[in-house]
């Protein structure tokens, strides 16, 4: 039935040789970019503060609907830079009181100690609960994340 690829004409022997040295090297490029990016997010910490790191998670974490723990923790960073009562009111309501609009996922002992401290702010308030949603992030968003095609 087959009788193998010298019965074909020279001409697309020659064509199809081209086409697979073009292939190859489309393959090639691909690999190295995949490569790239592989190696540009291989930590969280690195995909938080790369531009194209941080919206390619954001995406990825709104297609999971699970997005409120990045906003969290950007919150929490704005915060820290420029601590205010405002802004840690804003805070609490939008992202740790119990009927927030973007509740995370924090234990009540967390919870508790953020409320405790409600009255007296400083710019380290939300490092505990903020260091335990990132540490959540790293454990299972981020793994996800690597694992999908983002």
């Amino acid at each position: 039935m087959c009788k193998g690829l010298s019965y074909l004409p020279s001409s697309c022997l020659e064509k199809a040789k081209e086409m697979r040295v073009k292939l190859s090297h489309l393959a090639e490029t691909h690999h190295k970019h995949k490569v790239h990016d592989g190696k540009a997010f291989q930590d969280l910490e690195t995909l938080l503060n790369t531009k194209s790191g941080l919206q390619a998670f954001r995406g990825f974490l709104r297609s999971e609907f699970s997005e409120e723990n990045l906003e969290f923790w950007l919150a929490c960073e704005d915060y820290r830079v420029s601590p205010s009562k405002t802004k840690a009111s804003s805070i609490y309501s939008q992202f740790i009181n119990h009927d927030a609009p973007q509740e995370v996922n924090l234990d009540a002992e967390t919870r508790e100690a953020l409320l405790s401290v409600m009255d007296s702010l400083c710019a380290d308030s939300f490092n505990k609960a903020q260091q335990r949603i990132y540490n959540l992030m790293a454990k299972d968003s981020f793994p996800r994340f690597l694992r999908s095609a983002h």
